[in-house]
């Protein structure tokens, strides 16, 4: 072998080398993200308190599995967003809307359940649409930024300073988003037809797209974007009479219902690449939790679940689900009044906690399904959504 071609082997040898550390560096655990805070935006799949700080708490026996009590949240323990703040050392994050042992030092959570992206002409008590849509939470963030600054700027106040997060902290935390399937249920539960709801899906992206760009222009730059899950596989949705009518797929699930989620989903990400092209300095992480969910559901045996279209905290019917007494409230029985209460002997093992709302169980079990970035559409870990990989 000639000294030239010893040569270019040595040096192919080594550029083969360069790029296998460059990968590694880039998707191997050697420079994660180190967020100091995350600010969360979205419905009751990830609400930790917003709901139940205006209009009255989550009652027993939410929270029994992990809090041993009520702790905001419409599930027996832990959401997606709790492991997701976890698996960062970060506390749980105290809801916005918390005015009482709230720490807003690593983020705040400014979801509510039943938010919407687009504001409901509704109110809570008539459609259970939350007033705290989308914008009205960028609204609080936007506030909530600026009092901060505002704080951070004066002398003394110190208490107030150590629940807060540092002015830098917004530029360099995570950006979590799930959000959109109140939009299409609640259009369908005003006897909306598909096609209806379908037509707005367009103006829905478009205004969730408007809150990433007002985030951004304010300084954030990591973004955690969920699409929304499989609603037509839900209690609450199969359980109404209109949404069965001959509708139901091989799976027990409103195969239209899902459609037009994978619709939105479609949207959604659409979107999600026209903002990667206007937003130069952000990192945008499109996440597909409706295949997990979808297969959490469809395979659940597989995965050590079972009766994955029963609520475990319900009453009556065939899916243990009455959209007129939810779990923790009260039906009189022979009678006597009783607690709605957990039904189901294992919670580790179902998958629907109400009827509307996943278990911790199954909350833990899709956490470990994105944590790794096996359903992020760049293929992104969690650890490394600071970096820009598309």
């Amino acid at each position: 072998m000639d000294h030239r071609r010893r040569r270019n082997l040595a040096v192919e040898a080594f550029t083969v080398v360069l790029l296998l550390n460059q990968f590694v560096n880039v998707n191997g655990s050697k420079y994660p993200c180190e967020f100091p805070a995350v600010f969360n935006f979205g419905d009751s799949n990830s609400d930790t308190g917003g709901l139940s700080a205006a209009f009255g708490q989550a009652q027993p026996p939410n929270g029994e599995s992990f809090f041993q009590r009520p702790a905001g949240r419409y599930c027996d323990g832990r959401l997606v967003i709790d492991f997701i703040a976890q698996s960062f050392r970060l506390p749980y994050l105290s809801a916005y809307l918390d005015a009482l042992g709230s720490n807003f030092t690593h983020g705040a959570n400014f979801a509510t359940a039943g938010s919407t992206i687009r504001p409901q002409n509704t109110t809570l008590s008539q459609s259970g649409s939350s007033p705290f849509s989308l914008n009205v939470q960028w609204y609080q963030f936007n506030d909530f930024h600026g009092r901060v600054r505002n704080f951070r700027s004066q002398k003394g106040d110190e208490i107030f300073k150590r629940l807060m997060p540092k002015t830098k902290d917004f530029s360099n935390a995570l950006y979590t988003f799930d959000i959109g399937q109140n939009d299409l249920t609640a259009g369908l539960f005003q006897n909306l037809s598909i096609d209806q709801v379908r037509a707005s899906v367009p103006d829905i992206v478009g205004q969730f797209k408007t809150v990433i760009k007002d985030i951004y222009n304010q300084g954030g730059r990591s973004f955690w974007i969920h699409n929304t899950g499989p609603f037509g596989c839900l209690p609450y949705v199969i359980a109404r009479p209109l949404s069965t009518n001959g509708q139901v797929d091989k799976y027990g699930c409103v195969g239209p219902y899902n459609d037009l989620a994978q619709y939105f989903n479609r949207q959604l990400k659409e979107t999600v690449g026209q903002l990667r092209k206007d937003l130069h300095k952000a990192v945008i992480t499109y996440v597909d939790v409706y295949s997990i969910k979808f297969a959490l559901i469809t395979q659940a045996t597989q995965h050590g679940f079972e009766h994955p279209l029963r609520a475990c905290c319900g009453h009556g019917g065939k899916y243990n689900y009455n959209m007129h007494v939810g779990c923790g409230g009260k039906v009189k029985v022979k009678g006597k009044e009783i607690l709605v209460g957990k039904s189901c002997k294992d919670p580790t093992v179902a998958v629907s906690w109400d009827g509307v709302h996943y278990t911790q169980a199954a909350n833990k079990w899709i956490f470990d399904q994105i944590v790794d970035g096996s359903f992020s559409d760049t293929n992104i870990p969690l650890r490394l959504a600071c970096h820009k990989q598309y």
